[in-house]
């Protein structure tokens, strides 16, 4: 779907950097989405749009940064290399900044703190630790930094499947396919208390702190005015309302 957004004053334009040639030759650009992470980024099913906090915060920045869209969607595991090779401009995904990643495309300023966390069955007592999974099946996400984790912290020690949505892998702890989900920890509570409310828990300490950040082609020159834009929201509240809507109160 296309968003058409107004662009800013010209004096704002030129507060950002931006010339009058720039602004003519401005395109609109395509920006690549993840649709099943809630309550990030999700298909509101009754108006066939997307939804949640990355969609409104994209939304934002493309206004105060005077840009227009395309929104893509496409399965996480596809978002970095379709920005790596310019299939698409921008990536808003719960994208954690990564040493790796941002060998390949540039990041904004980080804009949501996160981190990894553990869901069972509500019945599970067993598992407190990530230590407690070894033995089990741990379902996660495809291309994640979970699924690094896994990897590099149990090893041959436990059964790691990767789904290529985070949907499929809560389906997998519900059916029982499972023993244990591992994941971003906003994601992760978003199920607990949503869909999966009685059914599983969220348990354990918060693993790995990140933070995520947009994606941009290397060299792109919206990394700046999005920061900018990103500041404002900071500074004028505007942030910490979105937050709000979606989470509860900020705890920046």
């Amino acid at each position: 779907m296309k968003h058409k957004i107004k662009t800013f004053a010209l004096a704002s334009c030129i507060g950002l950097g931006m010339t009058l040639g720039s602004m003519a030759a401005a395109q609109t650009v395509k920006v690549a989405t993840d649709p099943s992470f809630v309550p990030f980024e999700m298909l509101d099913q009754e108006t066939g749009e997307m939804t949640g906090f990355d969609m409104d915060i994209i939304r934002e920045l493309a206004e105060r940064a005077g840009f227009e869209y395309d929104l893509n969607t496409m399965d996480f595991n596809g978002i970095i290399p379709a920005v790596q090779t310019g299939t698409v401009d921008i990536a808003i995904a719960g994208i954690t900044i990564t040493d790796e990643r941002a060998q390949v495309v540039d990041f904004s300023d980080p804009y949501y703190d996160s981190g990894l966390q553990i869901l069972v069955g509500a019945d599970q007592d067993a598992v407190e630790t990530v230590d407690d999974l070894a033995g089990m099946k741990i379902g996660t996400k495809i291309g994640s930094t979970s699924f690094d984790y896994l990897t590099e912290n149990l090893g041959d020690s436990a059964t790691i499947t990767p789904y290529p949505g985070s949907s499929d892998m809560y389906m997998a702890l519900l059916g029982g396919s499972v023993d244990a989900v591992f994941y971003d920890a906003p994601n992760v509570a978003y199920f607990a208390k949503t869909r999966g409310e009685g059914r599983v828990k969220v348990v354990g300490p918060l693993y790995e702190g990140q933070q995520y950040g947009i994606a941009f082609v290397k060299g792109s020159e919206l990394v700046a005015p999005v920061n900018q834009a990103l500041a404002a929201m900071h500074e004028d509240g505007t942030y910490d309302e979105i937050h709000a809507k979606w989470f509860g109160s900020s705890t920046e």
